[in-house]
C-alpha cells in the first residue's frame, strides 16, 4: 500500500511539472492577447542585446491561440514522455534545449538575412523532446526506451522531418533544428536508465 501512494505521489508531483509549464504557456499568451501582442518582442531576435532576453523567454510567447494549441498538444505528449523519466529530467531538460538551442537561434538564425524576426514558440522545446526520446532508446538500448522511441517516431516523425525545413514563412526552423540537436546532446549525457 505505501508503495502504491508513494508511486502516485511521484506521478502527482511529475504531473504538476508539466501541466504547470502548460499553465504558464496560456497564461503568458493570455497576458500578450491583452497586451496587443506585445511580448511578441520578447522573443529571440538574432544577434541583437535585445534578443538575449528572448532565449529563456521565448518558448513561453506564442504568436497566436493557434501557435499556442498546435504547441500544446506535442507539448503534453512528448513533454509527458519525457517528464515520465523523473522530474528533475524534464526540468532540467527543458532547460537545456531552451538555453542552449536558444542560444544558437541567437547566433545563427537568419544569419544570411538582413531581418529582425523575433522566434518565439515552445516547438523548440518540442523538437528538443523528441531528439531526446529518439536518442535515449538509442543510448539506454533497454526494451522500454527503444519502444517508446519507436513510438515517437511513428507519432510525430513526419511533423518532425518537415519542420527542420525553411518551407514556411512565419515558421522558426532553425529554432526546431537546435532544438533538436540540444535534445540529442542532451540525451547523450543522461545515464541509463535501469
Amino acid at each position: 500500500m505505501n508503495a502504491r501512494k508513494s508511486l502516485e505521489g511521484r506521478l502527482k508531483h511529475r504531473a504538476k511539472w508539466l501541466l504547470g509549464f502548460l499553465l504558464l504557456f496560456w497564461v503568458v499568451h493570455i497576458l500578450n492577447e491583452f497586451t496587443g501582442r506585445s511580448m511578441n518582442g520578447w522573443g529571440i531576435v538574432p544577434r541583437s542585446w535585445r534578443g538575449l532576453i528572448g532565449i529563456p523567454l521565448s518558448p513561453f510567447i506564442h504568436g497566436s491561440w493557434k501557435h499556442l494549441i498546435l504547441n500544446s498538444i506535442p507539448f503534453i505528449a512528448l513533454g509527458g514522455l519525457v517528464v515520465a523519466r523523473g522530474a528533475s529530467v524534464f526540468v532540467e531538460l527543458t532547460a537545456f534545449v531552451a538555453v542552449l538551442g536558444g542560444a544558437a537561434v541567437w547566433l545563427l538564425a537568419d544569419f544570411f538575412e538582413e531581418t529582425t524576426n523575433s522566434h518565439i514558440g515552445a516547438s523548440g522545446l518540442i523538437f528538443g523532446y523528441f531528439g531526446f526520446l529518439v536518442a535515449r532508446g538509442w543510448y539506454d538500448r533497454s526494451i522500454f526506451a527503444v519502444v517508446v522511441a519507436v513510438f515517437v517516431i511513428v507519432l510525430y516523425g513526419g511533423v518532425i522531418a518537415t519542420g527542420l525545413l525553411p518551407t514556411s514563412n512565419g515558421v522558426s526552423w532553425e529554432g526546431h533544428l537546435f532544438g533538436l540537436l540540444a535534445g540529442i546532446m542532451a540525451a547523450k549525457g543522461e545515464k541509463p536508465t535501469p
